[in-house]
């Protein structure tokens, strides 16, 4: 088995990482990619460090992100996003990741394949072909490149960089077309252990199911490590999931729920309250409109998902729902996660026959070119 290399950028994106490559750089098939980027993350790694790969032992540092010229009229570019197992041979396309979508625009100006000011503001117009939505990044450019100094400040990331606006356009039905998969603002769960469980199943960016902390037996404040080693809550979390991906029509029955650990995301959520974040830094409950606690790919996450905060942002704004009931800001939403406070707006209009539609969520991210070159594979 020879060695093979391939051109690639490593960037951050917001609280996440991932090898970026460029569409035209990868095999024609979409099926030849997985053991391709499962040899790049360095996965399956049973001791879950991807040692022998670019991962990072967690789910927010095990992705990749495809990049391509555009294949409709109203885009820049085409994004494809991977989200790969560490454990496993898990690569799973069927959603986006809102923080490494901060990374594209940035990427695709560097690349050549979108032009902007030499000074001034770039607007990228990236369709995610994952959910099959347009997403418009603006960020500032400074001698025909991304600013690479600026005034924003990301809980969880040291120091400040240039501001990238992320405008998720019409974001509902990301999955399956509807904003409210099951048809409800509220469903119920008979999950073994906790009898009948209320969980609001929501379609905006990526799909989540969101329940409320106390009932299944948290306060909300609790961190990732705390969590990560209560193997009866992530067991009664994921129960929660699989039932909510059949009921929401992602998955045919649990047997495959279970498989797809990708989407949907499950959260709890508590409404403003006391506690302290990974650093130490102690919250109050002025500081936030909402509290969350997400698990992605079976995995506590140690902030929030970007996606994950623009469905709960949106889902804020569905009446009836979990978190409109726990929230009940006006303006722009402040979501508390381990790692402090994410700002999230989002809008969400009503029809005549009082069917919710979301017409927007919007946050905004920071990226970093981190390194260039090539990564280098075993070529399968």
């Amino acid at each position: 088995m020879a060695n093979a290399r391939l051109r690639a950028v490593f960037m951050r994106g917001g609280t996440s990482k991932a090898v970026m490559f460029r569409k035209e750089d990868l095999p024609a098939r979409q099926a030849d990619w997985d053991p391709i980027f499962l040899e790049v993350m360095g996965s399956p790694d049973p001791n879950g460090r991807q040692l022998d790969g670019m991962g990072g032992g967690i789910s927010s540092l095990s992705k990749i992100c495809v990049i391509g010229p555009p294949s409709r009229p109203d885009a820049d570019v085409d994004y494809t996003f991977a989200q790969i197992g560490v454990r496993d041979t898990f690569v799973d396309y069927g959603a986006n990741c809102g923080n490494m979508s901060s990374a594209v625009g940035p990427f695709a100006l560097d690349e050549g394949l979108v032009t902007a000011p030499a000074n001034g503001e770039a607007t990228v117009r990236i369709h995610n072909t994952n959910t099959s939505k347009i997403i418009v990044a603006r960020f500032p450019v400074e001698d025909g490149a991304m600013a690479a100094t600026g005034d924003i400040e990301i809980d969880g990331v040291g120091g400040k960089a240039a501001p990238i606006r992320l405008e998720f356009l019409e974001p509902g039905g990301a999955r399956n077309g509807k904003l409210l998969p099951t048809g409800s603002a509220v469903d119920e769960f008979d999950i073994k252990g906790l009898g009948t469980v209320k969980a609001s199943c929501v379609d905006a960016a990526n799909p989540c199911v969101f329940v409320e902390a106390g009932a299944v037996g948290q306060s909300g404040d609790e961190l990732p490590d705390a969590l990560d080693r209560d193997a009866v809550f992530l067991q009664r979390m994921e129960a929660i999931r699989c039932a909510a991906s059949v009921k929401m029509g992602i998955a045919p029955d649990l047997e495959q729920a279970g498989r797809m650990t990708g989407i949907p995301k499950v959260a709890m959520v508590s409404g403003p309250r006391s506690g302290k974040t990974l650093s130490g830094r102690e919250l109050t409950a002025s500081d936030a409109d909402i509290w969350v606690r997400m698990i992605s790919v079976g995995q506590p996450h140690r902030a929030t998902p970007i996606t994950g905060a623009i469905c709960l942002s949106v889902a804020s704004r569905v009446p009836g729902s979990i978190p409109a009931r726990l929230s009940h800001a006006k303006g722009p939403i402040r979501i508390a996660h381990p790692s402090g406070v994410t700002l999230v707006d989002a809008g969400v209009s009503l029809s005549a026959d009082g069917k919710a539609k979301a017409d927007y969520g919007a946050v905004y991210r920071s990226a970093r070119r981190l390194f260039e070159g090539n990564v280098v594979y075993r070529r399968p």
